[in-house]
């Protein structure tokens, strides 16, 4: 079933419960939490993902892969020199 069929049978069923306040009101409450998680930031680690990501950077760390600050260097300048634009 395609978006255009979807659609239409979703017009279809609304047309069938729009005499009815009650009905209309609980569809309503569902479609706006359908379009909270359409919203959701997909960006957003898991619990599992950042610990996975916190236990590579302490074995990176444990093997000397860091990159240290130096006295009097701001952050901004580290990261320039760790590459990042500023």
């Amino acid at each position: 079933m395609n978006t255009a069929e979807m659609t239409a049978e979703l017009f279809r069923d609304l047309s069938v419960i729009a005499e009815d306040d009650n009905l209309m009101k609980r569809a309503t409450r569902y479609l706006r939490k359908l379009a909270c998680e359409r919203r959701a930031d997909d960006t957003l680690m898991t619990k599992d993902e950042f610990f996975a990501m916190i236990d590579r950077s302490l074995e990176k760390a444990k093997q000397g892969k860091v990159t240290r600050q130096m006295p009097g260097e701001s952050v901004d300048e580290l990261l320039k020199r760790c590459g990042y634009d500023i």
